[in-house]
């Protein structure tokens, strides 16, 4: 991380960059994507975070913000991580859409990390928490080179681990796995291996498509077009333990909670070109009622 430090008064949020040529250059592309997103989205109805000014200062790189609150990791650790509740999902998964929309050849690629989303307060809408997405120091555009492997492991797509190359539908996915956290309180993914990853995946969405086998650049993964794994290691008993199909994670029956399971299952779409799109996510929330409008 380049952060070295959060330095908050009453009137904005700061961060201020370490005095190293990697991080300065780190620093100076997220001002970069920042100023972009300032100029296409000058009044703020994008729900990005606002950068209000930046300067040099002896070598360090000090970036101003906006004052925010918690970010939604730290709000749900300081509730002892219950789950929020379906309604405030809905209003938040909404805003987080309407986020990484913002820029159409940008992507986040760490969008869906905890820390990435904060909340603000709003007199119009008590109760209802605003979002501030954060963070830009890895957001990629179409232009741009592409690294690798991008994410924060938790919130990584399959087609990130399997090196098949990646574009916008690694947010979705990312933002599916946030928004599942958000509805149990843990982590979908709580694993830091690729073969257990994948494995996860499988115990939770089914066998990975054969053509994405094929095409991995880790054969190493699998044997006989499917994944190389042994159920009965101490590895396969923690992911059976940890993990189970999807459906079966429902806290109710009610249709809003089928509804919102119906979309997380097509943002968890291994084939990114099947996956839901951003576009199609926020129609389905509105189609579907999901959205409580005013």
């Amino acid at each position: 991380l380049h952060l070295v430090m959060n330095a908050a008064d009453f009137v904005c949020r700061k961060e201020i960059i370490k005095n190293q040529d990697k991080y300065r250059e780190a620093a100076k592309l997220e001002i970069n994507v920042l100023e972009k997103i300032s100029e296409n989205d000058p009044h703020n109805k994008h729900n990005c975070v606002q950068m209000l000014n930046w300067f040099n200062y002896y070598g360090h790189v000090c970036i101003s913000f906006e004052l925010l609150s918690l970010s939604t990791f730290d709000f749900l650790k300081s509730n002892n991580f219950l789950p929020y509740p379906i309604n405030q999902i809905r209003h938040m998964a909404q805003q987080i859409c309407h986020a990484v929309s913002c820029e159409s050849s940008m992507h986040h690629t760490d969008c869906a990390a905890p820390l990435s989303l904060f909340c603000c307060t709003s007199a119009s809408m008590p109760g209802m928490r605003l979002m501030r997405l954060v963070d830009f120091g890895s957001a990629t555009f179409d232009h741009e080179h592409h690294s690798v492997i991008i994410s924060t492991r938790h919130y990584r797509a399959p087609e990130v681990i399997l090196e098949l190359g990646w574009s916008q539908p690694c947010d979705v996915w990312s933002i599916g796995c946030i928004l599942f956290e958000y509805y149990k309180g843990f982590t979908l993914f709580q694993t830091h291996d690729n073969k257990e990853h994948l494995a996860m995946m499988e115990r939770i969405q089914g066998p990975i498509p054969q053509r994405m086998i094929q095409r991995s650049r880790y054969p190493k993964y699998f044997h006989r077009g499917h994944l190389d794994w042994n159920e009965c290691s101490k590895a396969g008993r923690y992911v059976k333990s940890k993990c189970k199909p999807l459906r079966e994670y429902l806290l109710s029956h009610g249709r809003e909670h089928h509804h919102f399971f119906d979309l997380l299952e097509r943002m968890l779409e291994y084939d990114p070109s099947k996956r839901i799109s951003l576009s199609s996510f926020h129609t389905q929330l509105k189609k579907k009622n999901i959205i409580n409008q005013k």
